[in-house]
């Protein structure tokens, strides 16, 4: 209702004979202060805005302030017989999609970002490459030679994207910047936005006599072989980062990076836990029961170890500092041998009756396991 509005001047802050001026820089300095955007979730500023836009609304239009002037709120609200336009919901009749650039009129932003110069430097795009190395090489580190298919900058124009002896022509719609400048108005006041100069397509320069080698890019796709270092202890689908060795930028960015993922072929003997070496080794029955010295495999080469009489099936031994090195550099992991027992196959007749000898010599003492097994059971 009118008796609860205040005076659309009194609003504004600013006298009745203000100038069209006065309105719009007291209309903006508000509109700045309780935009919602400014003041998350304070229902107060909310509704001055709402409150400064109607005032806008009404004032900066001539034929709508001077039904105000003349008849007050009766001139422009429908409800009060006066004819003049209402304002409708929301904020005060205009088009909030369209808020994000008229904000960025005010801040020299906007909501969405605005967009980039196209002819500020680009970063190059990263490339990614992948090397397979052996379980040893992994290890212990080693050096590969890598081939790589990247965009590197125009060897013949050195990137200007023009044949030898020309230079592109400064383009005269966007003076070099590749944009265009647009202003329209709206109920806010006059909203600017910038768009791709359609002249020059936004690279702000007009190449007349473009190189051969290039078409006029300024950059060319070559092959190149590169040494890469992959470093000791290295695990499966880790990644070498090759800083500035990826694409070439634009406008004289920086390159992108060039990724290589590392992939370990599996080995015949030897499996991979962190730093750990894992292993199984086949050992005889009578090594088992006597013990003995062992050649065990690593990847530093074979190594004697011995293992105790009464060696179980199954049983996991470790050779400290035999794992491996790790990637940082500090220190090396261990490696476990799991043995196992091989029975016997294709005996003679001879050898299975020693055998059946040796058995009946041996008593429930000698099978702890067995003997423990069989009084779980009956329990």
């Amino acid at each position: 209702m009118a008796e609860n509005k205040r005076d659309y001047y009194e609003v504004l802050g600013i006298s009745k004979g203000a100038s069209d001026e006065e309105i719009k820089k007291a209309y903006k300095k508000l509109a700045r202060k309780y935009h919602p955007d400014m003041n998350p979730g304070d229902k107060t500023a909310e509704e001055k805005f709402k409150e400064v836009n109607e005032a806008n609304e009404v004032l900066s239009d001539p034929d709508k302030k001077a039904r105000y002037d003349q008849f007050g709120f009766a001139g422009v609200d429908p409800s009060y017989g006066g004819g003049g336009g209402g304002f409708g919901g929301g904020f005060g009749g205009f088009d909030f999609g369209d808020i994000g650039d008229i904000f960025g009129s005010f801040f020299g932003g906007g909501f969405g970002g605005g967009r980039s110069n196209p002819n500020a430097p680009q970063r190059g795009e990263n490339l990614r490459l992948s090397t397979t190395v052996s379980f040893e090489e992994a290890a212990f580190g080693c050096e590969k030679e890598i081939a790589v298919e990247r965009v590197e900058q125009c060897s013949e124009c050195h990137g200007s994207g023009c044949a030898n002896g020309t230079t592109p022509e400064v383009c005269s719609d966007c003076r070099g910047s590749g944009m265009i400048r647009q202003q329209r108005q709206t109920p806010l006041g006059v909203m600017a936005t910038s768009s791709p100069c359609p002249k020059c397509g936004g690279k702000g320069r007009i190449i007349h006599q473009p190189c051969q080698t290039c078409r006029g890019s300024g950059m060319e796709r070559r092959r190149r072989t590169m040494k890469v270092r992959i470093p000791a202890g290295i695990d499966h689908g880790q990644t070498i980062s090759l800083r500035g060795q990826g694409n070439s930028g634009k406008n004289n960015g920086t390159p992108g990076d060039l990724l290589i993922v590392v992939s370990i072929r599996p080995h015949e003997i030897f499996r991979r836990e962190g730093t750990s070496v894992i292993c199984e080794a086949p050992i005889t029955f009578t090594q088992a029961v006597l013990g003995a010295e062992l050649e065990i495999p690593t990847i530093d080469g074979k190594v004697k170890y011995s293992i105790p009489e009464g060696t179980q099936s199954g049983t996991t031994f470790r050779l400290k500092g035999k794992g491996i090195p790790s990637v940082n550099g500090r220190g090396r992991g261990d490696q476990f041998v799991t043995v196992n027992i091989e029975t016997p196959r294709n005996l003679t007749r001879e050898q299975k009756d020693a055998l059946r000898k040796f058995s009946e010599t041996l008593g429930e003492s000698n099978y702890d396991e067995q003997k423990s097994f069989f009084k779980k059971f009956k329990k």
